[in-house]
Formats: structure tokens, sequence, C-alpha cells
């Protein structure tokens, strides 16, 4: 709460607390901040000095007011205000405009907000995936000729041979039937669909994104350019419908798709649906890429459009930042034959090559099993996660819009969770409001949790005291 001090007054220090969210991205620029009335109750402060904090955030070019809707969020890249949006759009109609920054939702996601467990955060627990064997892979690789070679030489284009040809066996697993030279290592899966898509894409062209899907992939192809079509996510799959419709009016050239424990609702793809989907490829000629960032949360036989397609139509993304890493930003595509000079030769004018050193690691660790138990361990922790995420989510009045799987929970809550998102910031917790997962931001209910972070009982109880004060 805000206290009175000899040296601040207490619009100083509300004025200071949006001032901090605003610059660290905890409020997105066009979000509406909370009414005067409101947030004077909120803050237990008069209705004055809500007024005077919300003028001196004006006066500092961090807000605009509109007449007789409030104050807004500044776009500080800009500097010019964002109009409220929120009109939902049809299945015909086209998305440009996003409000959603890429770098606005990463510094937001993962700005520490306190020492707390966070439920909007993406990532496991540092503490889960701590393990000895990745500093031993790290001495392995080190000796001091090694060093010096992988030091003052650059790696292989495609990447180092070893981590490919590991790779390769690890695909077959799952019925992914790749020759190592169609892979190609990147600085982590969010680099791999990036080099896709400017390898087959140009500014103008449109793309079909799930929706809800994974917000930075929203900003980032909107950043390039791009015309984003969403599709409806289901639990069996994308709304095909919907898809074929916009083959019909804008012939898209790609699609990108989570296939397995999707983003933000643990969904996984049915084969009925994954055979349909690439009949329809094939039909409007288009490409998949298909992201399998949580390939190791995930069992072997899963649908994946990949092996289904034989990489015809379809591009494989990956990586070992969730499971393994985080700081080795460590991923890789696999293409169609005919693709990989042209993916490889974006890649070389982006990065040049990719850190051998991190990869040579990397490809021992596979090699010597470590990886696989290290991601059977991190398997098992999380199922126990999850069953008690559940059961307290459960317990606090919330119900799930997607059946409980993979790392994230898709929760009903019942009440605006772009609001709720700052009453909780009053709590030092970071939740992830649905509308940063969807193409054109507007309010809804859902919140995406992360089950490794959400087993707290206080969290839920602090939670529900705010979600029922909104009430």
């Amino acid at each position: 709460m805000l206290m009175k001090t000899a040296s601040q007054s207490l619009t100083e220090q509300l004025c200071a607390r949006f001032a901090d969210r605003i610059r660290n991205r905890l409020l997105a620029p066009g979000a509406r901040l909370p009414s005067v009335r409101l947030c004077a109750e909120q803050q237990g402060v008069s209705v004055s000095t809500v007024v005077a904090a919300y003028d001196q955030l004006q006066a500092q070019g961090l807000v605009v007011a509109h007449k007789n809707r409030g104050f807004f969020v500044r776009d500080l890249a800009s500097n010019m205000p964002f109009a409220h949006a929120g009109k939902a759009l049809n299945a015909t109609k086209t998305i440009a405009n996003s409000p959603i920054d890429a770098a606005a939702l990463i510094r937001g996601m993962f700005h520490q907000v306190s020492s707390k467990p966070q439920p909007g955060m993406g990532v496991f627990p540092a503490e889960w995936l701590e393990a000895s064997f990745m500093p031993a892979a790290v001495r392995k690789v080190t000796g001091a000729s090694v060093l010096r070679d992988l030091s003052l030489n650059y790696g292989e284009p495609k990447g180092d041979s070893g981590l490919r040809r590991a790779l390769s066996l690890r695909l077959g697993a799952l019925n992914i039937h790749a020759d190592p030279g169609q892979i190609i290592t990147t600085v982590g899966a969010t680099h791999a669909l990036d080099i896709i898509s400017r390898t087959l894409l140009r500014a103008g062209d449109y793309v079909m994104v799930e929706e809800p899907g994974w917000a930075v992939e929203f900003a980032r192809l909107d950043a390039l350019g791009m015309r984003i079509l969403p599709v409806p996510r289901s639990a069996s799959g994308p709304d095909l419908a919907v898809m074929a419709q916009y083959c019909q009016l804008h012939s898209p050239k790609l699609f990108v798709s989570v296939s397995v424990f999707h983003n933000p609702t643990g969904y996984c793809l049915a084969p009925g649906s994954a055979h349909r989907l690439l009949q329809l490829a094939s039909q409007h000629n288009f490409h998949i890429a298909e992201d399998d960032t949580y390939s190791h949360l995930a069992p072997d036989h899963a649908t994946r459009l990949c092996a289904l397609d034989g990489l015809q139509r379809t591009l494989y993304v990956s990586g070992f930042s969730k499971i393994l890493a985080p700081g080795w930003r460590v991923g890789f595509m696999v293409a169609p034959p005919d693709l990989v000079e042209r993916l490889l030769n974006t890649k070389l004018l982006a990065t040049l090559t990719t850190p051998a050193l991190l990869e040579k690691a990397l490809a021992w660790c596979i090699d010597q099993g470590q990886l696989r138990r290290h991601a059977e361990r991190i398997r098992r922790r999380l199922d126990q996660a999850r069953a008690r995420s559940v059961k307290l989510a459960l317990a606090h009045g919330c119900t799930f819009a997607a059946e409980p799987a993979g790392l994230f929970g898709w929760v009903e809550t019942g009440v605006d969770t772009d609001a709720l998102a700052q009453r909780m910031l009053d709590e030092d917790y970071l939740i992830a409001p649905g509308a940063l997962f969807h193409a054109v931001r507007r309010p809804g209910t859902l919140m995406r949790i992360n089950f490794a972070t959400t087993q707290d009982a206080a969290f839920w109880k602090v939670f529900a005291r705010q979600r029922d004060g909104m009430r």
C-alpha cells in the first residue's frame, strides 16, 4: 500500500508506480489505466490524489487522455498514442497494426517483479533446470586445443555436424526422417521461425497463425510487415473452414502452428485434423511452420504434421531453451531439401554461424543420454506440479477452458484479466491475461498460468481476494 512519507507524497508514489510499469512494459501501449474512482479504491487514496498522479503521467508523456474514455498508455517507441483497440474481427477480415509489441511483451513477461514464483512466466523455474551434467559437457568439449579452434574460427554454416547427426537420430524417434543436411541450427526456436519468415515471405504477404497463440509470433510477423490471419484453435486442431476461406480470399503463403502442447491451451493436434490440414496446404500451395518447442514434454507418438507430411510442405522447429538451458539459446529447424540453401543463406546474412562450443556440448548431452534422463525428470516433476496447481485453481473457483496438459493452463477467471493483472502487480504477482494471446488485444476473462509456478496456495488466496473484489 502507498504510505505518505516526508520525502514523497502519495501522488508522487502513485505516479512513480505507474511510470515504472509503463517503462518496463508491464502496461502495454494502448492499455487503459483504471478509472480514477476505481484506482482510488484499489490504492486506498483519494480521488484527487489519483487525478494529480494521472496528470503527472500525462505531463511526462507516458499516457494520453481521451475525453469521456479515460487515460491510455502511449507507445514510447513512436511517441504516438495508441487508439483503443478491441473490436472482434470475423474470419474473413485481416489484422494489421497489432498493439502488442514483441519487445514489450518479452520485457513484461521477464521483468523481475519480485522473488515470488510468477504465474505468468513462460519458462521453468531455474532450480528445475539445474543439472551437473551441463558443466561436465562444457568441460568435455573445451580442451585447450579445441577451445582455441572453436574460438578462433567460425563454426560450420549449418551448425555443428555432431549435433545435427544427434538431432537426426532424435527426430527419427518422432517418425520425422531427416538427413543431417536438412537440419540448420539457430539461436533458439524463435530465431528459426524468424529465418523461415524472412525466407518465404515478403512484406504484405498473408500469414495464418493460430489464435489464441504465442503473442511474440503475432508481434514478430507484424513487425516484418506481414498481414496476419488468425485461425481459431480448438482441441482437435485449427479451424479448417476458416483456413479454407482465407485461402480463397487471400492466398496465404504460410501457416504457423503448434501441434503438440499448444501455447496457451495445451491442446494436441488430432490425426484427422492433421491429414485434412495437409490436404489443404497441398491444394492451396502454402507451407506450414510447425513449432514443436515443447517436444521434450510430450510423448513421442503425439501427432506431428512433419511426420505425416515427410517434410514436403512442412518445416519443423524446436529448441532446448525451455527444457535445458535458456542461456545457451540453441534451436534448430528441419526443412524440405529444396528450401535448405535458401534458409541457410538467410541465417548466414543475419548471424553468420551459431556458437559451436555450446552446440558440441549439447551434442555430448544427447549422445550420453543425459538430456533424455533430464527431460524424464522434468516431466515427472511437471505432472506432480500440474496436479497440485489444478486442484488449487478449482478450489478457488476457477475452471479450465482446455483440459490441463503440458506446461500451461488456460484458466477461466470470470473477470477482466487485463484489469486483474494490474491488481495482481500490486501484490507482486505477474499474470498473463488472455488478451496477450490474440492478434488484436481485447479484454477477456481467460489467463494463462504456468503449472510449475502456481503450486503455492498463497498466490491463489491473493488471486481469489482480488478477483472477488472486482466482482
